[in-house]
């Protein structure tokens, strides 16, 4: 049965997550909300949207434009919506919740950037491996509940709890984080609706003009062949990683770009797990998008 609006269903509160911080956002008519899964290009999508709002190239602190709206630890409610309710431009938010935790507006676009999930671990593993002790009492600082735990020594080990575990109790994938297969299922359900936009990591890299083009196209922003040439090599990975600390990240957070390197890695049992995972928490047409990609196959 086609699900015709979504609806706010699950409350996300972790070590990271706060999702009751979106009940106290007020949109606006032409707002954007950058929608991910952690670790599949939320950054870069930010980058491009910002060159694409701005209409110049000139680099500016992306995280501070674009703020993660539900991060627990980051700036106090009041102060974030103080911050967002100042910006006088068109407002790009960022977001890792799925989408029965998130209130969804009609005057809203959504962009949902897509990743195939083998990828996404092997991103994920270089960043949760180069965690320094700050950072742990960072995120578990005013958190009462389970504390984030320590990156595992061994990469297999870390596999074993991300394909088949999950934080919250209705999730059984993605531990110590939150889910990354069943987050995109809840966007997937909705694909039909005309302000969700569905972007993957693997047409960025593949058709990098074209993919801007159609986000373009969907914000309903005019572009110009040639602005669209400059932003396209402005946004190139290289690029984007080379410009990190500009933008108010880090070279380390940008780190390869590259698909494909867990073929090296995960064994042939490893891969039978995210196989069982894939079709215990994805429907085909989902799977097939998230491992290859290719808008026309919506």
């Amino acid at each position: 049965m086609l699900l015709t609006r979504p609806a706010t269903t699950r409350m996300y509160q972790n070590h990271t997550l706060d999702s009751a911080r979106w009940d106290h956002f007020a949109p606006r008519n032409d707002d954007i909300v950058i929608a991910t899964p952690y670790k599949s290009g939320t950054t870069w999508m930010q980058i491009i949207v910002m060159y694409l709002v701005f209409r110049d190239l000139h680099i500016r602190p992306v995280s501070e434009l674009s703020p993660w709206f539900e991060l627990r630890w980051a700036d106090s409610l009041a102060d974030l919506l103080k911050k967002v309710e100042a910006q006088q431009h068109r407002r790009f938010i960022k977001t890792h919740l799925p989408l029965d935790g998130l209130p969804y507006f009609e005057q809203v676009k959504y962009i949902v950037v897509g990743r195939d999930p083998r990828d996404v671990f092997m991103s994920m593993w270089h960043f949760y491996a180069g965690f320094e002790d700050a950072l742990y009492e960072q995120v578990n600082s005013g958190w009462a509940g389970k504390p984030f735990p320590r990156c595992p020594e061994d990469i297999h080990a870390f596999w074993q709890g991300w394909i088949g575990q999950g934080w919250f109790e209705w999730e059984r994938e993605g531990y110590p984080f939150w889910s990354n297969m069943r987050h995109v299922q809840t966007w997937w359900d909705f694909k039909h609706l005309p302000n969700i936009l569905f972007v993957h990591f693997n047409d960025l890299l593949s058709n990098l003009e074209g993919e801007i083009q159609r986000i373009a196209e969907f914000l309903e922003i005019p572009l110009a062949p040639s602005f669209c040439s400059q932003v396209a090599e402005a946004a190139t990975f290289r690029n984007v990683k080379a410009k990190a600390e500009q933008l108010g990240s880090s070279q380390g957070f940008f780190y390869k770009g590259t698909n494909g390197r867990w073929r090296s890695v995960l064994t042939d049992a490893e891969l039978e797990l995210y196989h069982a995972t894939v079709a215990r928490e994805l429907s085909p047409d989902c799977a097939r998008w998230l491992e290859n990609g290719h808008h026309t196959t919506l």
